[in-house]
């Protein structure tokens, strides 16, 4: 592998001198960090040579520290601005797989990485593809593919213009990327997963209005662009996917989920078009958000501390649960697992916080379902109904007006429970408590834990945390009553665990 075409150490090189950078933060995931080495040497020695190269450096001869990150406490495809700033890192070069989210305090350069693929093949499907279809192509892709987009476009107008010679020439959009750097200083751009009303033609790879005239709409999803002229709807194009099946590609399937979509698999160098896999995920997404509706103790789990506009969301999240009458607790964690959330069983559902690409989880192994803030907004906001629109990055979200959102005291048809049930709002449930005790509700609605089995469960219907607690046999280490001296402590084996003091050798 070459490793200075690959990892692009002349761009890196050059961002990171021309912005006099002096501590530079090098994100990889887990299965590029065995190249880490190699990158460093190359950047190190391509930054030395600016150096020496540039008579007018006013850095008087002071290097760019460079510091290699692994093991990211949130997802990898996100800038770890937390562990950048332990450091007080000036920017940060992310590797690898990327959701591109806007950054919250440092400035990102994304080195997307540049994955085989065989030009001919892809081009050669994709002109079959479209020239046995009616309806304009939209062409997306892994952003580990954007290397090669120029030569496959040019390749299909090449090779292919002769199965076109008898009929009218296909219509196909391509996709581009949004961009290659963040600066939460200077970039305005409009979140993924959103579209946007301009009035003009992209221009210069810039998300912007400027450039050709012609009114129509842009979206953005996963780090790419594109814009329809009026006149176009998304539902009219076939979209076309060159990648694997990961998360980004789900992004997309449950966005545009109305589209007829196709992958193509750039490993098997095969047009995979059974996409049903996918389209169950939209149905058990819809379970989960009917069962996030009979909830009454809700964990927001907090996935990330980078993405810009996390904290606004996870307010909005708080106050939606609790107008809806029901309690809310935030948890901050790294990556979610079942061991983890296991140790919250007091949850009936989580709300994960996350990109877009790390919000979708597959909650089946979990004690408690875990949605998405999307979803949550579907499941507390009396009178929603889903009318099949998906998205999954929160910026679209913020902010929403709640004033518009409908509260009834009508009944509520459960699909779990077989009937319907009546929910307070949040001034009835505050009378409530006027007049009942919160030690008396919890006796009277006491949570029964019974274990049947190892790993078997029951939950009841407890309204808080301290409900739950005061229903448990077991509530944690703890000082007599009785006594108002402190505890006695037992000092046990002194010296090292490889050895203590007493141990026989």
């Amino acid at each position: 592998m070459d490793v200075e075409s690959n990892y692009e150490i002349d761009r890196t090189a050059n961002y990171i001198f021309s912005r006099k950078f002096t501590r530079v933060a090098l994100q990889f995931p887990d299965e590029l960090l065995k190249d880490a080495t190699k990158v460093v040497r190359a950047l190190r020695q391509k930054l030395r040579a600016l150096v020496e190269c540039d008579e007018k450096s006013n850095r008087e001869g002071r290097e760019a520290g460079l510091f290699v990150m692994a093991d990211t406490t949130y997802g990898s495809c996100c800038v770890d601005e937390v562990g950048a700033s332990h450091i007080n890192a000036e920017c940060v070069i992310h590797y690898g797989h990327t959701c591109l989210s806007p950054t919250s305090t440092l400035p990102a350069f994304f080195v997307f990485g540049k994955a085989s693929i065989s030009v001919s093949n892809c081009a050669e499907t994709i002109g079959e593809f479209a020239s046995s279809h009616d309806k304009p192509v939209l062409i997306l892709f892994g952003l580990e593919y954007a290397h090669a987009m120029q030569d496959i476009q040019e390749t299909l107008v090449a090779e292919t213009s002769k199965l076109w010679r008898s009929t009218s020439k296909p219509n196909i959009l391509y996709a581009e990327v949004l961009c290659s750097t963040k600066d939460p200083l200077k970039d305005h751009m409009i979140p993924n997963g959103q579209a946007e009303i301009v009035g003009g033609h992209k221009a210069n790879g810039k998300c912007n209005a400027e450039g050709e005239t012609g009114a129509g709409i842009r979206y953005c999803i996963g780090g790419l662009t594109w814009i329809l002229l009026n006149g176009y709807r998304i539902e009219d194009f076939l979209l076309f996917w060159i990648g694997p099946d990961n998360s980004a590609f789900t992004n997309v399937v449950l966005r545009f989920n109305g589209c007829e979509i196709v992958r193509y698999d750039a490993a098997e160098k095969c047009l995979v078009t059974d996409l049903s896999q996918q389209k169950r995920i939209l149905k058990r997404r819809y379970y989960l958000v009917e069962k996030a509706k009979d909830a009454n103790i809700i964990g927001i789990l907090v996935g990330t501390l980078g993405v810009a506009g996390y904290l606004p969301m996870i307010y909005q999240m708080k106050e939606l649960i609790t107008r809806a009458g029901k309690k809310a607790y935030t948890l901050v964690m790294g990556r979610p697992n079942p061991a983890k959330l296991a140790n919250f069983p007091e949850c009936d559902i989580f709300v994960f916080v996350s990109c877009e690409q790390t919000a979708l989880l597959d909650s089946k192994e979990f004690l408690a379902p875990v949605i998405t803030p999307f979803e949550a907004m579907l499941a507390f906001s009396r009178g929603s109904q889903w009318t099949g629109a998906y998205t999954m990055e929160f910026g679209s979200l913020i902010n929403l007006p709640f004033e518009s959102q409908v509260y009834s005291n009508e009944a509520r048809f459960s699909f779990f429970q077989g009937g319907y049930v009546e929910e307070q709002d949040e001034k009835d449930k505050s009378d409530d408590q006027e007049e009942v005790s919160a030690l008396a509700v919890a006796t009277e609605k006491t949570l029964q834990v019974r274990n049947k089995s190892p790993n078997f469960l029951v939950k009841g219907t407890a309204k808080s945390g301290a409900e739950y607690l005061a229903a448990r046999s077991y509530q944690g280490l703890g000082a007599h009553d009785d006594d108002s001296l402190p505890m006695p402590f037992l000092i046990g084996r002194t010296g090292k665990a490889s050895g203590y003091e007493d141990e026989k050798r």
